[in-house]
């Protein structure tokens, strides 16, 4: 791991239980794909990032992007997308998802502007099977690329033991179909890089559960 993630990493609320697993496109040495958790007061940012192409360029402007979202994780997801597009002019540009987590009211509140897919595996309601699955709408865009794209966020409450998984474009968007094993958040990640990547671009995958307990 870089040592910038694990920056990330040990300034995350210690509450999340999160992971994430990334391999580079086969002959580069970088990978265009990255993630922020970045704790804020009132919660936690958790994001996934996916530059244009792959490479040294596009880990340059993923890198850009991340730094942005961790300088100013606490402001609301849209306006996040908006200081990223402003930030990101003149590079490659990126896709982002993102969700705000907030602890005081058990709310996430997530957006995304274009592939980078996202699925919320809710705690199934007693007496039922199988876990109820929501799946992100992004809108289309890249950000970076002129006017801020419009992306709308949307709010989900949590409960203890809910899953957040974000997935960017090089990991098949069946990554749910087979039935997710439901184990700890960095097993479950690798666990999804290593059955569902496509090998023909950047691969990330980030798993995070809400706690058990929060502050």
């Amino acid at each position: 791991m870089a040592r910038d993630e694990l920056e990330l990493r040990a300034s995350s609320d210690p509450a999340l239980d999160w992971g994430v697993a990334t391999a580079p496109l086969a002959g580069e040495s970088a990978s265009g794909d990255t993630h922020v958790v970045r704790a804020f007061p009132a919660g936690v940012l958790v994001a996934v990032i996916d530059a244009l192409g792959h490479g040294a360029g596009a880990a340059q402007a993923a890198r850009l992007a991340a730094d942005t979202l961790a300088q100013y994780a606490a402001e609301p997801p849209e306006e996040l997308v908006h200081r990223c597009n402003h930030v990101l002019r003149g590079t490659r540009g990126v896709v982002m998802s993102l969700a705000s987590i907030d602890w005081r009211e058990h709310v996430m509140t997530w957006i995304g502007v274009g592939d980078v897919a996202g699925v919320l595996m809710a705690v199934p309601a007693p007496g039922a099977t199988a876990r109820l699955e929501t799946t992100l709408l992004t809108r289309g865009g890249i950000v970076g690329a002129g006017d801020t794209p419009p992306a709308r966020p949307w709010k989900i409450p949590l409960v203890a033991g809910d899953t957040l998984i974000f997935a960017t474009d090089g990991i098949r968007r069946d990554f749910t179909a087979g039935g997710t094993t439901m184990r700890a958040p960095q097993a479950m990640a690798e666990e999804l890089l290593r059955k569902y990547q496509k090998g023909t671009d950047d691969a990330l995958v980030l798993v995070a559960r809400y706690p058990r307990e929060t502050r």
